[in-house]
């Protein structure tokens, strides 16, 4: 009988080190930093060349602000989720764990889970199925499994697995977790031979797992299987009871099983992981992985680099140009630039605090916001007034609303718009207007098979994002927001 081997992607980080790009709202794992492919949609494939084994459709652990992006860069890639589980709440990786396993045994198998942030960038697709293969030589042998990256440098980002006696050519006994070192202790690591860097990746199969939780964590294993017993389909997402997830203890992998576990003999193995990978944690670490030119400057988009060396230059909508400097990180985004010296890149995170704190907008969104309809965009706006540009994509609706502060101007740019206002149902096409008055009910439904773009002017006394009354909606969203 072929082995099941079921890819399990935690997608719940919000990539703060790399702000401007990464943000809460649409961070690192949805971008597309090394090739054509997001983080997540190169981890939602990266097992396909295991074709010895039948391997599932990724089955994903994210947040309810992120389900929409997770499903649609899924099926944008013809990779669709094989479910996507939603946490109400960060609980960390050992709750997100329990419930993936939960829902992996709900239908009476018991697979081989392989567990994956959904940040990663591995450059040696081959190295990696390697790796995996042992990995489920072990998991098969009811190991719990994880890999450990081989170092090529004394880092102190990452925490370390000290490797014990050898089980195999590629794997080793588990012997301790260590924390994050300085550089002398990292420097000795390296030297000593027997250090990998924790890679957060595991195997092992599903009923192990929840056998192991509820050993070691039964607080995590109580709480998050009554938020699982009680949770319920919604679309194409499964949303676990809210209490009762909130209730759980929020622990790792590491500390909740795998550190108690590896006192216990041969229990754990570190499969060795040498495949050209990265967690992109920094930006230092993105220019490491991206192609370089002849002075070592990584760019991406409308660049011009002068007598400059070891940069990253990174531009998204306007040109950008670099005169006489060295190992800087330049970032542009329509709404925002960062310079950094790249040996300050873990650092950025001052940033994003100072946002947080300041309570700007520049910390969450980007100019351009997602939305499980298409996207809205800002481009103007002033005492009582604002401009946006909206794009709804082709099949696509947005709820059925008022609001209470603001009337709206819609102009048809591109595609062909179906309007409801109050009573009346029409149908605009390029160059055609409307108006919605203030407190209106309206929809705004594209049915053509074009995306449809219109240029919304707003104007009134409040015009925020939370003067929405939803009546009805596809998508079973609360009101809040488009």
């Amino acid at each position: 009988m072929t082995e099941v081997l079921q890819p399990v992607i935690l997608s719940g980080g919000a990539g703060t080190r790399l702000w401007p790009l990464s943000r809460k709202a649409f961070p690192k794992q949805f971008h597309a930093l090394v090739d054509e492919l997001t983080l997540l949609q190169a981890t939602a494939g990266r097992c396909e060349g295991l074709s010895e084994y039948r391997v599932t459709a990724p089955m994903v652990v994210t947040n309810e602000a992120h389900r929409f992006l997770v499903a649609d860069q899924l099926l944008e890639c013809g990779n669709p989720a094989g479910g996507i589980l939603l946490e109400p709440v960060g609980r960390n990786t050992a709750p997100a764990l329990t419930l993936a396993a939960l829902h992996a045994t709900a239908s009476g198998e018991d697979p081989i889970l392989l567990v994956m942030p959904a940040d990663h960038v591995i450059a040696d697709q081959q190295r990696f199925e390697e790796a995996m293969r042992e990995g489920m030589a072990q998991a098969l042998a009811d190991k719990v499994v994880t890999f450990g990256i081989v170092p090529d440098s004394p880092q102190t980002g990452y925490g370390y697995i000290r490797q014990g006696e050898a089980v195999s050519s590629q794997a080793a006994r588990l012997e301790a977790f260590v924390e994050k070192p300085d550089r002398e202790v990292a420097e000795g690591y390296l030297r000593d031979g027997r250090y990998l860097w924790n890679s957060g990746i595991f195997m092992l199969r599903a009923s192990r797992w929840l056998t192991l939780i509820e050993r070691f964590a039964p607080g995590i294993f109580a709480r998050v299987r009554e938020a699982y017993i009680n949770g319920q389909d919604d679309l194409d997402f499964f949303r676990v009871d809210a209490e009762a997830f909130a209730n759980s203890p929020s622990d790792s992998i590491d500390y909740a099983v795998m550190e108690p576990l590896s006192q216990e003999g041969d229990a754990c193995v570190v499969v060795s992981l040498d495949a050209g990978w990265s967690d992109i944690g920094a930006w230092e670490a993105l220019w490491a992985v991206s192609a370089q030119d002849e002075q070592n400057n990584a760019v991406h988009g409308d660049v011009f680099a002068w007598e400059s060396h070891g940069n990253l230059l990174y531009s998204q909508s306007r040109m950008l140009a670099a005169v006489g400097i060295d190992n800087l990180v330049v970032v542009e985004t329509p709404d925002a630039i960062l310079v950094a010296d790249k040996a300050c890149a873990q650092e950025v995170k001052r940033v994003t605090e100072h946002l947080e704190k300041a309570g700007r907008q520049e910390n969450e969104f980007h100019r351009c916001v997602h939305r499980p309809w298409g996207t809205f965009e800002g481009i103007d706006q002033g005492h009582r007034f604002q401009v946006k540009r909206i794009m709804v994509k082709p099949g696509a609706s947005l709820s059925l609303q008022m609001h209470h502060h603001r009337a709206e101007h819609w102009i048809v740019v591109k595609g062909t718009a179906n309007v409801t206002c109050d009573d009346k149902t029409f149908l605009l096409t390029e160059n055609q207007s409307t108006y919605i008055p203030i407190g209106t009910r309206h929809r705004l439904q594209n049915p053509g098979a074009v995306p449809l773009e219109i240029i919304e002017v707003q104007s009134g006394a409040y015009l925020g994002e939370d003067d929405i009354v939803r009546f009805e909606d596809v998508y079973n969203r609360d009101s809040g927001s488009k």
